[in-house]
């Protein structure tokens, strides 16, 4: 494994994020992913980084972790995003990994970051100790907080999330097959069509069945399972098919 890069920013020991993709051999984007977090093209949470559960959580001061920086790139002159991360930083972003490349990474940056203390604050044995407990013990508690922070963030993000692309075909689906069960005429279907529209988005107070929440879909689905038209022929509900094929047949119903 090669070394990690450690220096000195403002008297803080800091790694470059690039440095820290070498280490464990994955592209500069997805560290930066993990810190930042990923949403999807339509603006849907993919990912939840640490810094934004950081900063929402108003506990701890983001840049003890990752202070944001920049770089050139050879050739093009470009500004591209990156991070300095502090030994908390990398402590967390090695929490995160799991198999060799994590216990490797953990082995790396705690080595460089003990040479480098070393070099700048000779400590004790007996101080060398008590910062490494104190170390311990707000990294245990802040992902412990982490935790519950993540917790709290992916109920708040399901409960704003609307259904995607093939949940709304799915969902058009059930409308169709529920109009197609009644509907005597073309007339006819596009009256179900609209009434059966106008009746969900009355239910579930939206616009378009669309903005319908994903955690209310099994919800819409079962409401569309037991779902007859509210016409009504002579003072009679139209129940079944087979009552409104009676009333057309004896002129009850205008087609």
């Amino acid at each position: 494994m090669k070394l990690l890069k450690v220096f000195t920013l403002d008297g803080e020991l800091v790694t470059d994020s690039r440095d820290v993709a070498k280490i464990i051999g994955r592209k500069h984007k997805e560290v930066l992913a993990m810190i930042e977090g990923q949403v999807h093209g339509d603006g849907r949470v993919k990912h939840i980084g640490f810094l934004p559960i950081i900063s929402e959580s108003g506990l701890f001061n983001p840049t003890d972790f990752f202070i944001e920086s920049s770089y050139k790139a050879n050739g093009n002159n470009r500004t591209y995003k990156s991070y300095l991360l502090t030994r908390k930083g990398c402590n967390m972003l090695a929490n995160k990994m799991t198999g060799e490349k994590g216990v490797l990474f953990t082995a790396a940056y705690v080595s460089r970051f003990e040479e480098m203390e070393r070099n700048i604050i000779p400590l004790s044995v007996k101080e060398q100790f008590i910062e490494s407990m104190r170390f311990s013990i707000s990294t245990a508690e802040l992902v412990q907080l982490l935790g519950k922070e993540m917790v709290l963030l992916n109920e708040k993000v399901d409960n704003q999330i609307t259904l995607d692309h093939g949940q709304q075909r799915l969902l058009q689906q059930f409308i169709s097959k529920k109009v197609y069960e009644f509907a005597l005429s073309k007339e006819h279907k596009a009256l179900l069509f609209s009434e059966l529209h106008r009746e969900i988005k009355d239910r579930f107070g939206v616009s378009s069945y669309k903005d319908i929440k994903r955690e209310e879909m099994q919800t819409v689905i079962k409401y569309l399972e037991s779902w007859i038209p509210k016409k009504v022929i002579n003072g009679q509900k139209l129940g079944w098919k087979n009552h409104s094929l009676t009333a057309m047949r004896n002129g009850l119903l205008d087609i």
